[in-house]
């Protein structure tokens, strides 16, 4: 008797597929972050910039984010075209890379800048409702997706702080030239929407019924504190990531210890994506969200001491939690308690806040901070990431864990 035919043993996972093409793109994108964050600030003063200007060029792109993010994410929502929305902004950061290179002075320097840091930024909110998707209808892990973004970001900053040591500050724009490279043609590797989320977008409310679904979101407390628990802790960052590199300089680090201090944080931030879906499956979003608060509180007042290199290590390492730990709460508390069909305008709306508005403001104020005050400027980080704790504590008060 003919043996039953096993091919069905050797299809592929379709889930799996969907998970490395997004891990993939993670790995891309992150050349691009890799720079953007830690090095373009000295970039910027290679060219010739003082401090203000500098978190101007930085701070800019975060407050343009409040209306172009939410707005693209809609559309996104509304058409089921992330993907798209995701390729026509890498090859915007493409382009605008290169027309950097021959860039000099502040406004033209700034007038390029912000389109390429924008166009990066777009991309996140919606690559991870890709992700997210993925999550839901694959029971993918998303740590173990995202984590690959964390790598890159780790190899890109060892790389960079090493060439820069070498060759200047012109060769981290080099890097990001590559990374956008690398960026577009992820982006054309993206997953196309599975079926059933195909026709979900295509019974999708029309834009005023998401419009309205993000309105009342928006009118309920236990939403509000979401918005500034994540925010204001993300937003803390915002004095490391435009002045860490530079002041870390000025104390007599090299750029290759920069750049080694950088990859610690976010290795640590890699391990805890790692393991995120195993060992932390039980913790509960503001739970997270709490913890990464706390964090950021010990982390920014140790940083006002101006610690030594020894200290700066155990320092960094807490990244996992300040970055990490929030990042993942965010996720976590918009996958349960956040509408599918809005949940793409809603990690939107987190960034815009988080990366837009929150961060926005601490980048611009850190400029006049760090010129006055240098590493004493970290006390205001430290006082946002107390207002992001007193805010996870409203979440833990008020929400029951279920879908808003």
């Amino acid at each position: 008797m003919t043996e039953p035919s096993r091919d069905h043993d050797r299809l592929p996972d379709p889930g799996a597929d969907y998970g490395q093409r997004i891990a993939l793109y993670f790995a891309a994108m992150f050349v691009i972050y890799g720079v953007l964050i830690p090095f373009l600030p000295v970039w910027l003063d290679g060219r010739g910039l003082d401090a203000n200007e500098v978190a101007i060029v930085m701070a800019v792109p975060f407050i343009l984010r409040i209306a172009v993010t939410p707005t693209v994410a809609i559309f996104a929502d509304r058409l089921g075209a992330h993907r798209l929305f995701i390729i026509a902004s890498a090859w915007t950061a493409l382009a605008a890379s290169l027309v950097l290179g021959g860039m000099s002075g502040f406004w033209p320097i700034l007038l390029i800048a912000a389109p390429l840091s924008l166009a990066a930024a777009t991309m996140m909110p919606l690559v991870e409702a890709i992700a997210v998707k993925g999550v839901r209808l694959y029971a993918l892990d998303y740590g173990r997706m995202r984590l690959w973004g964390s790598l890159s970001f780790v190899v890109v900053g060892l790389i960079v702080g090493a060439l820069i040591d070498r060759s200047g500050s012109e060769a981290a724009l080099w890097v990001m030239i590559a990374g956008t490279v690398l960026t577009v043609a992820a982006a054309h590797a993206l997953p196309h929407a599975p079926a059933a989320a195909a026709d979900d977008a295509a019974t999708a409310t029309p834009p005023r019924s998401v419009t309205h679904e993000v309105l009342r979101l928006l009118r309920m407390p236990v939403f509000l504190a979401f918005l500034i628990a994540a925010s204001a802790v993300q937003a803390s960052h915002a004095m490391f990531y435009t002045f860490g590199a530079l002041h870390m300089r000025d104390q007599g680090i090299s750029g290759a210890w920069v750049g080694a201090l950088w990859a610690i944080g976010v290795l640590a931030e890699v391990a805890l994506f790692a393991v995120a879906g195993s060992r932390f499956r039980h913790l509960k979003p503001d739970t997270l969200l709490a913890i990464g608060a706390a964090a950021a509180i010990l982390r920014w007042a140790v940083m006002t001491l101006d610690p030594p290199l020894a200290l700066l290590v155990p320092l960094q390492l807490l990244h996992a939690l300040t970055y990490g730990a929030t990042h993942l709460g965010a996720i976590l508390f918009v996958a349960r308690a956040v509408p599918d069909d809005v949940s793409g305008t809603v990690q939107a709306l987190y960034a815009t806040f988080a990366s837009g508005v929150a961060m926005g403001i601490a980048t611009w104020a850190s400029g006049p901070l760090f010129n006055a005050h240098k590493g004493g400027a970290y006390a205001s980080m430290a006082g946002l990431a107390v207002a992001s704790l007193a805010a996870a504590l409203v979440i833990r008060a008020r929400w029951n864990q279920g879908t808003l």
